[in-house]
C-alpha cells in the first residue's frame, strides 16, 4: 500500500491491529459456541472474552514469536496465551489456521467492499447532478474520435452513471459471494470440530457458512471478488479517459478543476494537465493487474496448500486500497469539472453542418430516392466540405452544396433542406434516456 494512494479509512480494514483484533474475535466466538456445546467450561469461554476483549495486541511481540516458530497464526495464539492465561488452553479447539485466516479475509474483503460500495455512490450521486445540469446542452458525438452526429454532454453522463450502477451491483454481488466462514478444521470435514460452531462464528462475524471448504474457502469466491474490482476499475479508466480527451487543447469542451496555486508544469507556466484523470488511468491499470493472479489462485492442491496466500496478502490490501482512492479522486473529478458549452457549440459547427448527412440521406430515402443513391448525394456535396475544412481553404457550405444539386432538391425542397440542420431532432428523445438511466428523478 503506497500511503500516496492510500485512505484511513480502508488501509484501517488491512492494519495489523485490525487483523488480530478479528483473529481474536473469531477464537472468541467459537469458544463461545464450544461451551454451549460443553466441549470447553463456560467459564473459560468467559475469561477470552474478559482478558481479550479490551486487549491491545502487541504487533511486535507476535512478530518476534512468528520469527522464532515461523508460523503467524500460533504466534498470535501464543501472544493471547499471555493476555488470557491458563483458560487459554481450550482457545483454538479443533480449528485449523485457515479458519482464522480465511474467514478474517472474508471479513476484511467484506469490509472493504462496503466502502467501494459507498464510493461508488458517491460517484453516482455527482454524474447524476451533472448530467442534470447538462442535460441539453449541445454538443458533438464522436466515433473513431472523429465527429458524428450531435448529442448532449448530459447523455453523455447519463451513460457513465447507468455504467456505474453496474459497477455497483457487481460489488454488491462479489461482496455476499465472498462473504463465508470456514471453522471446519484440518481438510474441512468437522471432524474435530462440531458444525454448529462454525453457524455461530459466521453469524456473529456478519457471513455465511461455506458449504463445502475443504480446508480453505474456495478461491472461486475471491476471484470473481477480484475480478468485480478489475472491471470497475475499467469503467474508472474509460471516464477518466473520456475527460482527458476533452481537455486536449484541440477541443476543451472539459477539464479538470484547476485550484488557485496549483501549478502544472516545472517548466512551462501556462500549462493546466488532466493529472488526475491520468493517475486514475495508471491507478485502474494496477487494480486490474491484480485479476490475474487472483484467478490464478483457484487452483490449489487437493484439500489445500498455499500458493494463494502470498498473493491474497498483497492483492487484497493493494486492490481494495487502491480502487477506494480511485473512486474517491473520480468523484472530486466530476463534482468539480470544468464544462465549457461555448466551446461545445464552436465544436459542433466545426465541420459546417456535416454531422446533419444522416438526416439529409434519410430524407432523400423518405421522399424517393434509392438509399445507395442518396448516400451518393449526399457524399459529394460532403467531401468538399471536408477537404476545404482540413486545409482551411474557403469554400461553400454543406447546406450551400445541397441547394446547388439539382438531384437531392429535386426530391426535397430548399426550405426542407434548412429544416433537417436543426438540432433539436438529435435530442427529442433525450427525455427517454434520462428516463431509463435515473426513472422519473428530476
Amino acid at each position: 500500500m503506497i500511503p500516496r494512494y492510500s485512505r484511513p479509512d480502508m488501509t484501517a480494514i488491512w492494519s495489523p491491529e485490525t487483523k488480530f483484533r478479528i483473529w481474536f474475535e473469531i477464537e472468541a466466538y467459537a469458544a463461545d459456541a464450544l461451551a454451549e456445546l460443553g466441549v470447553i467450561p463456560k467459564s473459560a469461554a468467559k475469561t477470552v472474552w474478559e482478558k481479550g476483549k479490551n486487549a491491545t495486541f502487541d504487533v511486535a511481540r507476535i512478530d518476534a514469536i512468528e520469527r522464532e516458530v515461523k508460523h503467524d497464526v500460533i504466534a498470535f495464539l501464543t501472544h493471547l496465551a499471555e493476555i488470557v492465561g491458563p483458560d487459554a488452553r481450550f482457545v483454538h479447539q479443533g480449528m485449523t489456521s485457515s479458519d482464522v485466516l480465511d474467514t478474517c479475509l472474508a471479513v476484511q474483503l467484506s469490509r472493504a467492499a462496503d466502502l467501494l460500495i459507498a464510493d461508488v455512490d458517491q460517484i453516482l450521486a455527482a454524474l447524476k447532478k451533472r448530467a442534470f445540469e447538462h442535460k441539453l446542452t449541445p454538443t458533438i458525438g464522436r466515433s473513431h474520435g472523429i465527429h458524428a452526429e450531435p448529442t448532449t454532454f448530459g447523455v453523455k453522463l447519463a451513460g457513465f452513471h447507468a455504467e456505474f450502477q453496474r459497477a455497483r451491483a457487481r460489488l454488491v454481488t462479489a461482496r455476499e459471494e465472498v462473504a463465508t466462514a470456514a471453522i471446519s478444521g484440518a481438510v474441512g470435514t468437522f471432524g474435530q470440530i462440531d458444525p454448529r460452531v462454525e453457524e455461530h462464528v459466521a453469524k456473529a462475524m456478519g457471513l455465511k457458512p461455506e458449504p463445502v471448504s475443504t480446508q480453505v474457502i474456495p478461491r472461486d469466491r475471491h476471484a470473481a471478488y477480484f475480478a468485480a474490482l478489475g472491471v470497475v476499475a475499467a469503467s474508472v479508466e474509460r471516464l477518466a479517459t473520456e475527460i482527458r480527451h476533452l481537455q486536449r487543447t484541440e477541443v476543451l469542451e472539459a477539464e479538470e478543476h484547476f485550484s488557485a496555486g496549483q501549478k502544472g508544469s516545472s517548466a512551462m507556466p501556462h500549462k493546466r494537465n488532466p493529472v488526475l484523470t491520468e493517475n486514475l488511468t495508471g491507478l485502474s491499470r494496477m487494480v486490474r493487474a491484480y485479476v490475474t493472479p487472483a484467478l490464478e489462485n483457484v487452483a490449489l492442491w487437493h484439500e489445500r496448500d498455499i500458493s494463494h496466500s502470498s498473493v491474497e496478502r498483497m492483492i487484497g490490501p493493494d486492490a481494495t486500497v487502491t480502487l477506494d482512492f480511485a473512486l474517491v479522486r473520480l468523484a472530486d473529478i466530476v463534482d468539480k469539472l470544468v464544462v465549457y458549452p461555448e466551446r461545445m457549440q464552436r465544436n459542433l459547427d466545426l465541420l459546417g453542418g456535416l454531422v446533419h448527412s444522416q438526416r439529409v440521406m434519410l430524407q432523400l430515402t423518405q421522399a424517393g430516392l434509392a438509399r445507395e443513391d442518396a448516400y451518393r448525394a449526399v457524399q459529394r456535396n460532403a467531401m468538399p466540405v471536408w477537404e476545404n475544412m482540413q486545409v482551411g481553404r474557403p469554400g461553400t457550405s454543406f447546406l450551400d452544396n445541397l441547394k446547388a444539386d439539382a438531384e437531392v432538391t429535386k426530391h426535397i425542397p430548399s426550405q426542407q433542406l434548412e429544416q433537417l440542420f436543426d438540432l433539436k431532432p438529435h435530442f427529442q428523445n433525450v427525455d427517454t434516456i434520462f428516463n431509463r438511466v435515473f426513472g422519473n428523478a428530476k
